[in-house]
């Protein structure tokens, strides 16, 4: 399966993931490689939790241009 991410950097200088089509879906990692395999493993799980409780699996999500 395949899920979009965003990838962030924190104040103190780790790379944070965020899956948003799975609520809560978060890692971090050093660098963007070890953050970007870290969510992999997230998601696995954030999944099967999900499954286990009989929720949705992933919510809708869209990415919109704002324009300020």
């Amino acid at each position: 399966m395949k899920f979009m991410t965003t990838i962030d950097r924190d104040e103190d200088g780790f790379w944070v993931v965020e899956c948003p089509s799975i609520p809560g879906c978060i890692s971090q990692g050093k660098t963007k490689d070890e953050a970007l395999e870290n969510v992999k493993e997230a998601i696995v799980l954030c999944l099967e939790v999900r499954a286990e409780r009989g929720m949705p699996l992933t919510v809708e999500t869209s990415q919109v241009e704002v324009l300020v």
